[in-house]
Parts: C-alpha cells; structure tokens; sequence
C-alpha cells in the first residue's frame, strides 16, 4: 500500500538497507547492540530508552541500571543516531517553583516533541508505587517533573505528538503491583497536560504470543492511513517471559478505534543479546525515528534488560506487514 508519514524530513536518520533475502518487515542493524555493557562508570545497563532528533542531531532520555542497585533516567546524545555519550549523572529534574525534584525511580522513558516542547513520560514511583511521570523540556538543559498523570499502578505511557480533537493523548498500560497478568492498552485524554480522563481501552491481548499482556511501545507514527501503533506483546512460558513487538493502525480522529492489527509479532528474540541477559528473552521498543521523505524508519529497543539495539524497516514495509496479517480487513 502506499502510503505517506506525516511528519518532519530526517535525512540524517540511522538506517541500513534491508539485506538480500530478507522477507521480514523488521530488520536488525548488523553491529548491534549499539550500546553495550558499563555504559558509564557509574551504569551497569542501559536499555528500553528513548531518542529525538534535535539540532541536527540526536538526544534521548535512557534508562540506566545502576552499578548500585538504583533504576533511574540518563540523558544521552549522538551526532549519528548509533553512538552515545551520556552523563555519568541521574537525570536531574526540578518542580515548576525551581526546587530539586527528586525521583524514587525511573522505569522505560519515552519522549516526544509536542509544538515547541518536549515531553518525557516514564514509569514513575508515586508513594513508592508505579504510575505514569510526566516532565517537559525545551533545550534539554532544564526538566521540569509536572507530575504523575495517572494513579498506581500504572506503566507504558506513551504520548501521541499532537493533539487530537483539541485534546492531548495517552496511551497506558493499567496493571497491579508487579509482572502482572492484567495488560490491555488504554486511551486518556487531557485538554491542558494536567488532568487526564475518559479513559478507555484500545486493545488488549489476542494472539497466543501476546496473550499475557501487551504494552504502547514508541510514539504512535502518524500516516495518512492512521496512526502506525507499534507495541510489545508477552508470552508466559514454562522458562519465563518473552516480549516481542507488535504492530497496529489506529484511527487518526479516535485511536481507540483498530484499523488493522497484525496476527504476527514483526520482530522477537532471536539474537544471543536479546535471548541472554538479566532479563532473557526481550525485545521492548521504546522509540522510533521518521524520516517523511523517505518512508525510512529506525526503532530502538531494549535487549534482554541489559543492552540498547536498533532496528530498520519502511513505513511502506510495515504497513504492508500489518494489514495483510491482520483479521480486520
């Protein structure tokens, strides 16, 4: 199918051919993982992070485990999309009166320019439970935490780049305390970043690979077709856990509404960094770069809990992939 992104050109976007013979709509970058082990001194793993384009080059807010137990925010940039430096320090955030904001932890980040601001959402610790935090930024020299969107417990926040109807857009994965059973995704809305509500769901586990829970991934992609969901899907299995990702088209005026929905994961765990880690057998996405000339997109995911990978495919290719494999035609 043909079809458009609407978006910003990025002529400097990772990308690496698809390779001779390959049939899958996702392909790896062959030198991954592009960020390894002891990132930093004082990080042991970075993974499951999320990156921007910003002044000609890239910026991201990472997830960082560190050497002492503790998982908060990094912040990172690369001139090319592939290599990283990142701070030896935490992400610091300060409150909308200036003081220092402290975090409890920092779980999963996303990031997404909305007009002229950039917003991070990540898994948040509210009295010590998970919940959705939200800080903003416009240079990436001051994050201002804005507070906690949704009540415990609550993990995946994943905001849509625009408005829709006038509202700002959520998505968000309701859960109990823990690797909980319960994943279905869910839709909220908010008309000023502050008070969200009319919340309902989207999707929830169909597919014996996803049956477990499923989760929003990077920032919704916007087409002229609708908005190209890509998101992680478990399996529980008799040696635990296995994420893979997913892919959906959602309505562009109500993303509550499936389009279309792939019956098969684009990508799972195949590679030895993302079948052996802390956590074996994981392949999350967390972002996605556009290039709207080009139809070209570069998905970073976490492996494994432990390392940082990068992923190629088309718009034209995945959008292809969802809709022939999908029940909703």
């Amino acid at each position: 199918m043909k079809v458009k992104i609407i978006g910003e050109a990025l002529p400097n976007i990772p990308f690496e051919p698809k390779p001779a013979g390959t049939t899958a709509p996702v392909w790896r970058y062959s030198k991954n993982p592009i960020v390894k082990r002891n990132p930093t001194k004082n990080v042991a793993r970075i993974y499951n992070s999320a990156v921007v384009p910003y002044s000609g080059e890239f910026v991201g807010v990472f997830r960082g485990d560190g050497r002492d137990g503790s998982i908060m925010l990094y912040f990172g940039k690369s001139k090319d999309g592939l290599h990283f430096e990142f701070e030896d320090e935490r992400l610091a955030m300060v409150r909308e009166d200036g003081a220092p904001h402290k975090l409890g932890y920092g779980y999963d980040p996303r990031l997404v320019k909305i007009e002229d601001t950039y917003y991070t959402t990540w898994c948040n610790s509210l009295c010590g439970l998970p919940t959705i935090g939200l800080a903003e930024t416009t240079d990436f020299q001051k994050f201002v935490f804005k507070g906690d969107a949704l009540l415990p417990f609550n993990r995946n926040g994943v905001l849509f780049p625009r408005k829709i109807g006038g509202e700002y857009a959520l998505l968000s994965r309701p859960s109990d305390d823990g690797n909980t059973p319960y994943g279905d995704i869910f839709l909220s809305r908010s008309k000023d970043m502050t008070y969200w509500g009319r919340h309902m769901r989207v999707m929830r586990p169909e597919q014996p690979w996803e049956r477990l829970k499923i989760g929003a991934g990077p920032i919704p992609i916007e087409t002229d077709i609708g908005w190209v969901l890509l998101y992680h899907g478990v399996l529980s299995t008799c040696n635990g856990f296995v994420y893979s990702m997913g892919g959906a088209i959602l309505d562009l005026d109500d993303p509550t509404k499936v389009l279309y929905r792939s019956k098969q994961y684009l990508l799972t765990p195949e590679e030895s960094y993302e079948t052996t880690g802390l956590v074996p057998n994981v392949v999350f996405p967390c972002a996605a770069l556009t290039d709207a000339d080009t139809g070209r997109i570069a998905i970073y995911y976490g492996a494994a809990d432990t390392t940082l990978g990068i992923a190629f495919t088309t718009i034209a290719d995945v959008v292809d992939f969802i809709i022939e494999n999908s029940d909703k035609k």
